[in-house]
């Protein structure tokens, strides 16, 4: 899926496309949140929930690679693309 499909989805939509088809690369606590970075396609989006919580927040995307480098030391890379 695209980003401008993707983007265009309701956020329950977007959190099951993820879930289903999205590579979980890193997760991070900032103060009192939980952000989870998948990549998807053709972007990124970064989950943001409550840290003791499920209930997603919100799902902020992007496209450009500067928005990696906070996650840059926990990023780890699915199996099939990692060295062999």
């Amino acid at each position: 899926m695209k980003y401008t499909e993707f983007k265009q989805l309701h956020m329950y939509r977007q959190a099951e496309h993820l879930l289903r088809h999205g590579h979980l690369l890193a997760e991070r606590r900032q103060d009192s949140f939980r952000l989870r970075l998948f990549a998807l396609g053709d972007f990124y989006a970064e989950e943001w929930c409550e840290w003791d919580e499920t209930r997603i927040l919100f799902i902020h995307l992007f496209q450009h690679p500067t928005g990696l480098h906070e996650y840059l030391e926990a990023i780890r890379l699915p199996k099939e693309l990692g060295a062999r």
